[in-house]
């Protein structure tokens, strides 16, 4: 195998890594939506007081502020989930045209 290949093979796993880290960061994102989702799904159905939860204790907040919160911070989860979505893309698509290029030199060979 010659040396140009040998640095393709490389990049390919790297690229493969980089696509495995993203795939965690993406269930850890997607996990925090969907807790962030069911809390205000709760928040919408309660007419009773509410609490957040500040270190290990509980306070008492306003409903409207906790909504306006969580609305917030699940537009800044999806933003970051469409995020690495479109870099696991991307480094998808590169890597499957690296393994092309490696497959079809190793053909050649």
């Amino acid at each position: 195998m010659d040396k140009e290949t040998e640095k393709k093979l490389q990049e390919l796993n790297l690229l493969e890594q980089n696509i495995q880290n993203f795939v965690l960061q993406k269930q850890a994102f997607q996990l925090e939506l969907n807790e962030t989702e069911a809390a205000l799904s709760e928040l919408n159905k309660t007419k009773d007081t509410v609490y957040r939860v500040v270190g290990q204790i509980m306070v008492q907040a306003s409903k409207q502020e906790l909504e306006k919160e969580l609305g917030g911070k699940k537009k800044i989860i999806e933003l970051r989930l469409k995020n690495i979505e479109n870099q696991e893309s991307s480094i998808s698509e590169r890597a499957e045209k690296l393994k092309k290029e490696v497959v079809e030199k190793l053909r050649k060979q």
